[in-house]
C-alpha cells in the first residue's frame, strides 16, 4: 500500500497570494475538511474586499434552503455602494445538483466588481467534469481545498498558537498534542486554549498536555495497549473501565481495538523483518512519522506470537458479539483479561 496521494494545495496557496496581493477573483469553491482553515481565510477575503464600511450593502449571505439562480443573480448584479467590490457567500449549495445551465450561465458573466464564494460545509463538493459547469469553474475561478495539514506545518502552527498565548512548546510534544487530540485545526484550537490556561510555567509540558487534554478515542485505545505492554493492568483495566462509563460501545471499542492490535502486529512483523517505521506509514496510510514510531516503540514490547494470537481472538470477539447473546461489555472485559494474562505468561 503506498502513501495517501498528497493532495494538491496549489489552489490554496494562490489563494493565499491573491489575498496578500490585493488581487482576489471573481469566484471561489472552498471546501474541505479543515474547517478553521476554511473560515479563516473567507474572513481575510472579506477584510481585504469589504473596505467601505458598508458591510450590510456589499456583503451577501444565500443559504441552500433559500436559494434560486433568479436569487443569486440579484446579489450578483447587486452594485457596490462607497466600495470597489462586493462579496457573496453561498452556504452548502451543490452548484452541480441544480440548473446546471443557469448557473454556467451566470458564472462564465460575473461582473468585475463581485466576488461570489460557494462554501461547502455540511456538504461534500463533488465536481461533474461531465459538465460545461466544470469547465467554467476552472476557468473562471478557483477551488480551494482546505486539507488536514501536513506535520510540519501542524507543528509551526501550534508553537505559533502558544506563543500567542504567552508559552513555548517542543517539537516532540507539538507532536504528541497532534497524536493525543488529531490533525485538525478545528479540534486542536479549543484544546490549545485549555492547555494554555492551565500551563503554569513559560514552557508547556507533556503533563500539562495530559492534564486538561481531551483526547481522541483511537489515542485511548493506544493507551490502553501501552498500559498492557508495560505490564501495568491496573491502569488498563481503568482506562476500559473509564471509556464504558462514557457509554462508548463495546463493538466501536472493540473495532478500535483490533484495528490497533492488528497495527502492532504489523510493526512486529516490521522488526522481525529489519523494517522501520516508514515502512508502516506506506502499509497504513499513516500522515506522519509520528504514530508509526510509537507503533514500533510499543511493538517491541510484545512477541510475535502474542501478536498473531490478539488479532485472532479480536476477530474471534467480534464474531461472538455480532451473532450471539452474550453481553458484549463481559466479552470485551474478558478479552481484555486474556490479552493482559498471555502478556504476563
Amino acid at each position: 500500500m503506498a502513501f495517501k496521494k498528497k493532495t494538491d494545495d496549489s489552489a490554496y496557496r494562490d489563494l493565499k497570494k491573491d489575498i496578500t496581493a490585493g488581487s482576489i477573483g471573481n469566484l471561489y469553491i472552498l471546501h474541505g475538511e479543515e474547517v478553521y482553515l476554511r473560515e479563516y481565510y473567507l474572513g481575510k477575503m472579506k477584510e481585504a474586499l469589504l473596505t467601505g464600511g458598508l458591510d450590510d450593502f456589499n456583503f451577501h449571505t444565500l443559504g441552500a434552503k433559500d436559494f434560486s439562480i433568479h436569487k443569486l443573480r440579484e446579489l450578483v448584479d447587486a452594485m457596490p455602494m462607497m466600495s470597489e467590490r462586493t462579496l457573496v457567500v453561498v452556504s452548502d449549495y451543490d452548484i452541480y445538483k441544480g440548473d446546471k445551465e443557469a448557473m454556467a450561465d451566470l458564472l462564465s458573466d460575473l461582473p468585475d466588481y463581485v466576488c461570489l464564494v460557494f462554501v461547502y460545509d455540511v456538504i461534500e463538493y463533488k465536481a461533474d467534469n461531465r459538465a460545461k459547469l466544470a469547465k467554467i469553474v476552472k476557468e473562471k475561478g478557483r477551488v480551494v481545498d482546505f486539507a488536514r495539514q501536513d506535520q510540519g506545518d501542524l507543528t509551526d502552527w501550534i508553537a505559533r498558537r502558544f506563543r500567542a498565548l504567552g508559552h513555548d512548546i517542543s517539537t516532540d510534544d507539538a507532536r504528541y498534542l497532534i497524536f493525543l487530540c488529531g490533525d485538525l485545526m478545528t479540534g486542536l484550537i479549543s484544546e490549545i486554549g485549555k492547555i494554555g490556561s492551565y500551563a503554569k510555567e513559560k514552557r508547556v509540558t507533556r503533563r500539562d498536555i495530559d492534564a486538561v487534554a481531551t483526547p481522541q478515542l483511537d489515542a485511548v485505545v493506544f493507551q490502553l495497549t501501552d498500559a498492557i505492554a508495560a505490564g501495568d493492568f491496573d491502569k488498563a483495566f481503568s482506562v476500559l473501565g473509564d471509556l464504558l462509563h462514557m457509554q462508548e460501545a463495546p463493538i466501536k471499542l472493540l473495532s478500535i481495538l483490533g484495528r490497533q492490535i492488528r497495527q502492532l502486529y504489523t510493526a512486529r512483523l516490521a522488526i522481525e523483518n529489519g523494517k522501520g517505521a516508514k515502512w508502516l506509514m506506506e502499509l497504513w496510510s499513516l500522515r506522519s512519522a509520528y504514530p508509526a514510531e510509537k507503533l514500533v516503540q510499543s511493538a517491541r514490547k510484545f512477541s510475535l506470537e502474542w501478536c498473531r494470537r490478539a488479532v485472532l481472538r479480536c476477530e474471534e470477539i467480534d464474531l461472538a458479539m455480532k451473532s450471539t447473546g452474550a453481553d458484549a461489555e463481559e466479552l470485551l472485559t474478558g478479552l481484555l483479561l486474556e490479552l493482559a494474562a498471555k502478556k504476563a505468561s
